[in-house]
């Protein structure tokens, strides 16, 4: 149970002043995942790499997150240390792990070792935001859990920004901007932010406990909800340039800013997050969720055709799809929360998540494998089964939802 450990003084920090610096801080940090994709066609002209390496350099980030999820989990370095000073030497160390990628690395074994670094010290920005944030959140992170996975969209989207502005300048300008931004983003937390009030009590990592917490109809259902919509989220993110790249030459669309408009359609997700917490008050994560993800998915179907659009519809339907394979994230995050174990909600998140990112690696790697070998307008068809099972599985969460409320207003009613 969370308790309050100390009082919080007029002076000093409070919830609406610490949230928004958390939210900021986490779309500094976080801007180090893509940092590597947005320079990668540059990086492959240079050293001449293969198409098909693309894949491989991409979901490298993730198996260093997945580990790193993992090695943080098992040692509860969070707990072992202040929250802050942790999400600082994350900071700083995978931004040094970034500017590797402009200063040390010069083929595809150094430059995937310099990703997968990057994703292991995320693994101490990303989650250890999201506990100094629920700190200050006496019921929990509620509403604010949109706003982070709002920045964590908006971080991703920062590097196609900043490349997309500064598409004159060398490459390695863009590494270089999003290591100094993830320090400053440390330094805020780390000077600004300090562990809040309602620190969540330590819930350590107990492996052994996995056959409990998926005894839970529920956790599965909520669980392979968020694993197919992580199926479809990070591998159409990756390759959300070759989808503007490919519709500018079919289209002639010459000078045509890929990087300034692929960051847009991701940091649209932004808006998904934020709109998906408004109305969850109203219609509940699950409805919420389920909604989006039939949508995003929907439009992985629809791929097909999008290219043969007009520019009208296919910018608006590429904001779309940017809004909802993203604004699920939070409700899907909120549904395995709610349906854990008590005892192991820690655990829980832990390996939920670590088996997501480990399936965005495969889903990474096969569109890769893919690109090389198959017509772009069929390539993201390969990303429809992942809402597919995520809608068959959270489906039946609501339907159960539904029924056992059906039956205590039937009960209500009954003399």
């Amino acid at each position: 149970m969370i308790q309050p450990r100390t009082s919080i003084s007029l002076s000093g920090p409070t919830t609406a002043t610490v949230i928004p610096i958390v939210v900021v801080a986490q779309l500094a940090c976080t801007s180090l995942w893509f940092a590597g994709n947005a320079v990668l066609p540059d990086i492959q002209m240079l050293w001449q790499l293969p198409a098909a390496s693309a894949g491989m350099i991409l979901s490298a980030v993730q198996a260093g997150f997945v580990v790193g999820t993992l090695l943080f989990a098992v040692y509860s370095l969070s707990d072992r240390f202040r929250a802050s000073t942790v999400f600082l030497a994350c900071a700083v160390l995978g931004a040094l792990s970034n500017l590797a990628i402009a200063t040390v690395c010069d083929d595809v074994a150094s430059l995937m070792a310099a990703r997968f670094l990057t994703g292991f010290f995320l693994a101490g920005i990303y989650p250890v935001g999201m506990k100094i944030a629920a700190s200050w959140c006496a019921g929990g992170l509620g509403k604010a859990l949109g706003y982070l996975v709002g920045a964590l969209v908006l971080g991703t989207a920062l590097p196609y920004f900043i490349r997309g502005l500064g598409a004159d300048l060398p490459w390695a300008s863009v590494v270089v901007t999003c290591s100094i931004v993830s320090v400053l983003g440390g330094l805020a937390i780390y000077f600004w932010v300090p562990s809040g009030p309602y620190l969540p009590a330590r819930s350590p990592f107990d492996l052994s406990a996995l056959p409990k917490i998926f005894r839970s109809k529920d956790l599965r259902a909520a669980a392979f909800g968020y694993f197919g919509h992580m199926w479809e989220l990070y591998a159409l993110w990756a390759f959300v340039p070759l989808i503007f790249r490919h519709y500018a030459e079919r289209n002639g669309l010459a000078g045509f800013n890929v990087a300034l408009a692929s960051s847009l359609m991701i940091g649209a997700g932004a808006i998904g997050c934020i709109l998906g917490g408004e109305l969850v008050q109203r219609f509940g994560s699950a409805r919420v969720a389920l909604t989006q993800l039939l949508t995003s998915g929907l439009l992985c179907v629809l791929s097909v055709f999008i290219f043969e659009a007009p520019p009208l519809v296919f910018f608006a339907l590429l904001g779309l799809w940017g809004m909802t394979v993203a604004g699920d994230s939070p409700q899907f995050s909120s549904l395995v929360g709610a349906n854990a174990p008590r005892a192991y909600v820690g655990t829980a998140f832990t390996i939920v998540n670590c088996i997501g990112f480990s399936i965005t690696a495969v889903s990474i790697h096969l569109l890769g494998y893919l690109s090389t070998r198959v017509p772009t307008e069929y390539l993201f068809l390969a990303l429809a089964p992942g809402p597919l099972v995520g809608l068959t599985s959270a489906g039946a969460l609501l339907r159960r939802r539904n029924v056992a409320a059906a039956n205590a207003q039937q009960q209500e009613k009954s003399p």
